[in-house]
């Protein structure tokens, strides 16, 4: 029997909640805001990780490790990048255990403090520009761009699984530059890369732009990103990347020789994304009947289920299936086999459809007779019975089709939804039926947080493409350079 999902339409927040876990991809540990991620979901952050991995080294960057733990004197030499992180960082204040007195398990020893407290990495600009200022002499030695795929913790209060966790996945790149304009030239660079894999893998149509200043992060000169917009007219920030100037590396006094023989500070930037977008993904392409997954990044893109009675039609459905299975993987297609007998097939087409594989293949008795095999396509659900000779070649065409099917479906939401607003009144009830709400805004902080504090709307970004024509704030009437994305967020 199909699992139960809650409707979107009921509760959009607890269909998410029951399909992470009913899609076997993570469920809540036994430390608060924590997540175990289950081998189906890692499964698909392994894909996404290759993907982002093989594109990152393909515009010259190399991975590396860092550690875990940074020293708190290193936290307190950026005074920004402190004051953004402070209140989310855990701390290491003891390094041994002993047995309690009573005999009743361990206690901290309190004879073995620490000399220096010891943070646990929220993000590792400082620990990294500590180890550059080693590396770093001359421009000889530049550019450096390294990439780190590691663990971060932040200690949030209210957590949902992908979304916000206390601790998560993700990648953090971290360059050194000779120039300002070749950091900016790299962040900008960076960007693009995550906006490839958002449409081109995840089928997430993306807008890209640039933070205001209360939205930047902590150290950053400027902070570029990536918006994406959910199915319940929410934005998700699905990716940032930072220029953060010569703010670290005169933090962490690391200068070079230049060519002209003269001494400057380095050029840094830092780009990462998260599990989180396993939230996105799920968020922006799934239905009522479960996960949808577009083939690019999916565990497993074709499943093939036998219908038998009997032990000696599944031996000859099982012939069948594995010569499909070996043409189908000669096209580099990845497909499951599913014979196991303790489950029937109703339940597996269930199963898979709950977990958003592309394409299920069933085979009968009648098929073998017949030559066929029954088609089923999880964006739509259509199904089709079609020869089974050369059906590796349409299998391929249908992924490519699903895979832009389900990236033109998002960008036709994310379309209907997206409006111009030029008065704050009309804004204030807009907001309410969610999407992406173009206005002008006089570029004031002050102006930015009334908005914030009246609507719980934010500026998600001030977007390189669009509406770039002069206007007049929405809320106090003063000029505005162009139109900028308003939406509330996760």
């Amino acid at each position: 029997m199909a699992k139960e999902l809650t409707s979107r339409s009921e509760n959009y927040s607890q269909w998410y909640n029951d399909l992470v876990i009913k899609a076997d991809l993570a469920e809540n540990s036994a430390v608060r805001g924590c997540m175990v991620i289950k081998p189906y979901g890692y499964a698909i952050w392994e894909k996404m990780q290759a993907e982002l991995d093989r594109m990152f080294k393909e515009t010259g960057h190399v991975n590396a490790y860092f550690p875990l733990f940074i020293p708190k004197s290193y936290l307190s030499r950026e005074a920004d990048h402190v004051e953004g992180f402070a209140k989310e960082c855990a701390v290491v204040t003891h390094y041994r255990l002993k047995n309690s007195p009573d005999g009743k398990g361990v206690i901290v020893d309190p004879e073995a403090r620490l000399e220096e407290e010891l943070i646990v990495r929220p993000t590792s600009e400082t620990i990294i520009w500590s180890t550059y200022k080693n590396w770093i002499q001359s421009y000889r030695d530049l550019p450096i761009l390294c990439n780190q795929w590691a663990n971060v913790v932040r200690w949030e209060m209210r957590t949902r699984l992908f979304l916000r966790t206390a601790e998560f996945l993700w990648q953090e790149g971290h360059t050194a530059h000779a120039t300002e304009t070749e950091a900016i030239e790299e962040s900008r660079r960076m960007l693009d890369v995550y906006a490839d894999f958002a449409e081109n893998f995840m089928a997430v149509p993306v807008v890209k732009g640039v933070k205001s200043a209360s939205e930047r992060f902590a150290g950053a000169l400027e902070t570029f990103c990536i918006e994406a917009l959910m199915q319940d007219g929410k934005a998700l920030q699905a990716g940032t990347s930072h220029f953060l100037g010569q703010n670290f590396a005169k933090a962490f006094d690391v200068r070079f020789a230049t060519k002209e023989g003269k001494e400057d500070f380095v050029w840094a930037t830092s780009w990462g994304v998260s599990t989180r977008l396993m939230g996105a993904l799920i968020m922006t392409h799934s239905d009522d009947n479960g996960l949808v997954l577009p083939p690019n990044l999916a565990p497993y893109q074709v499943v093939i289920v036998p219908i038998y009675k009997g032990d000696e039609q599944l031996a000859q459905i099982s012939e069948k299936a594995r010569e499909l299975m070996a043409r189908l993987k000669a096209l580099g297609i990845s497909v499951k086999y599913d014979d196991n007998d303790t489950k029937k097939p109703g339940w597996k087409f269930a199963e898979y459809e709950l977990k958003g594989v592309p394409v299920r293949l069933a085979i009968g008795a009648r098929d073998l007779e017949n030559g066929t095999v029954e088609i089923a396509r999880r964006d739509t659900l259509a199904k089709e019975t079609v020869s089974i000779d050369g059906v590796e070649n349409y299998i391929k065409k249908l992924l490519e089709d699903i895979q832009t099917t389900i990236y033109q479906k998002a960008a036709d939401y994310r379309a209907s939804v997206t409006r111009n607003i030029d008065s704050y009144d009309e804004f204030k009830v807009e907001i309410e039926k969610g999407g992406f709400l173009l206005c002008h805004w006089d570029g004031t902080p002050e102006t930015e947080e009334k908005i914030k504090e009246e609507t719980k709307a934010t500026i998600r970004c001030i977007p390189f493409d669009g509406d770039h024509t002069p206007g007049l704030c929405m809320v106090t009437g003063r000029p505005s350079a162009q139109r900028v994305v308003f939406a509330r967020a996760y």
